[in-house]
């Protein structure tokens, strides 16, 4: 069996930056532990596997896998899937089949192995539990305790399809000098995978407002430099806070800039009467190579 496969960077304009990601094309041949070893030997934060959709006027299902687990909805191999779709179909609005739900999200094209993705979550972001073990949270992430908290933001548990324990520090230089204590780890944040988004607003950087990072260790991946799906539950804790009682608020988020992949993540809530009920993620997706995968008769 030889599968093609394309390898992109998501949610950069700029190759060999942002968020790596495999793209498995016709991919329906494939078993589940198939497309897990698969994923596991490309050995990104995510692979995505294209298959046939169950509904004919949707474009494409799409399953998600990182190196160790499969997940239901991730933002930047939704992001890089929809460009490769947008290309491959020379279409403006593509409609994906994910476990969570179905995506539909918006193509615009730049050039022949580039174009930008946005769409709108197919589960809005809920709020899962409190965190309110500070000191505990400051060990776990190699700062000091008076470094937790950024503005009116405290530490919470949102999942718009994933869980994330959402960490907000004081500021850029905290985030920068986090070092994780695996001891600590999975009894601080023991939710889902325990994965943890930590943040900050950045009002002293000109091209974004709000900065992150993202430790999965949980997943296999160790730091991710790109996570919509964190950016997603991210909206639940910005909804939560914001003054916008009726309206919309639209954020640029950067991540990945510790780990010398800058990743770009647009974010976008809408509320009526103090209730969220829109949340969008976007980026821009890039082709970087592309091969064959040869995996015998």
């Amino acid at each position: 069996m030889k599968l093609n496969y394309l390898l992109l960077d998501v949610f950069t304009r700029e190759r060999l930056k942002g968020n790596q990601l495999a793209v498995v094309c016709k991919a329906d041949g494939l078993l589940d532990g198939e497309m897990q070893a698969i994923a596991r030997e490309f050995n990104l934060s995510e692979t995505v596997f294209i298959l046939k959709p169950q509904a004919e006027r949707n474009t494409a299902a799409v399953r998600i896998f990182t190196p160790e687990v499969e997940l239901p909805f991730a933002g930047h191999p939704t992001v890089g899937a929809a460009v490769v779709l947008g290309l491959q179909n020379k279409v403006t609005a593509v409609r994906i089949e994910e476990k969570v739900g179905l995506i539909t999200a918006l193509f615009e094209k730049a050039d022949k192995r580039s174009g930008e993705a946005r769409f709108a979550l197919p589960r809005l972001p809920v709020r899962i539990a409190s965190l309110d073990d500070r000191a505990a949270m400051a060990l776990a992430l190699g700062i000091e305790l008076d470094e937790l908290g950024c503005g009116p933001y405290q530490p919470a548990v949102f999942s718009a399809g994933v869980d994330f324990h959402l960490v907000p520090v004081r500021d850029a230089g905290v985030l920068a000098r986090i070092a994780i204590n695996m001891g600590q780890w999975s009894h601080t944040f023991p939710h889902g995978h325990n994965s943890v988004y930590v943040f900050t607003e950045t009002p002293a950087e000109k091209d974004n407002d709000l900065a992150a990072r993202m430790f999965a260790p949980g997943m296999g991946l160790g730091e991710d430099p790109g996570t919509g799906a964190a950016a997603a539950a991210l909206i639940g804790l910005l909804s939560e806070y914001s003054d916008i009682g009726t309206g919309q608020a639209d954020f640029v988020l950067r991540q990945g800039h510790e780990m010398g992949r800058p990743c770009r993540i647009t974010i976008q809530l809408r509320k009526d009467n103090d209730v969220l009920v829109h949340g969008g993620i976007g980026g821009h997706a890039v082709i970087v190579a592309e091969g064959v995968l040869d995996l015998g008769d």
